[in-house]
């Protein structure tokens, strides 16, 4: 097992920045009129996830507020996956573009649910 010195060895972490760019080109070709509504929410939500594995990965000496943090990554985690379907229910992205978006979210859940499961891992 390779050392992970910063949250950016994380593969949770590169897997959900990736995710989050997609979410940002996907985004780029919805109708302006959802700029400041759904586009703006997907791609906060998305985006959070990252920030947040990275706060928890500053805060690791306290087990709790670890735990805390990736919680808070697992609900923005959720709450991207309900903006991608109203993306779909709304015609702006195709259900080809929900099903793999939605895939490679679920490995980044299972990851996050393991870390919260077993912070011993991660935490000093």
């Amino acid at each position: 097992m390779t050392k992970i010195s910063s949250f950016r060895d994380l593969i949770v972490y590169q897997k959900a920045y990736t995710i989050s760019m997609e979410i940002f080109l996907l985004t780029k070709a919805f109708p302006k009129e959802e700029r400041y509504s759904l586009v703006d929410q997907i791609r906060r939500s998305s985006r959070s996830i990252c920030a947040n594995l990275s706060e928890a990965w500053a805060k690791r000496r306290y087990e709790k507020v670890f735990i805390n943090k990736l919680t808070d990554c697992l609900g923005e985690e959720f709450e991207t996956e309900t903006w991608l379907r109203y993306s779909v229910d709304c015609e702006y992205t195709t259900e080809n573009d929900y099903s793999r978006l939605m895939n490679q979210y679920e490995e980044v859940r299972k990851m996050l649910i393991s870390m919260i499961n077993s912070p011993e891992k991660f935490c000093k």
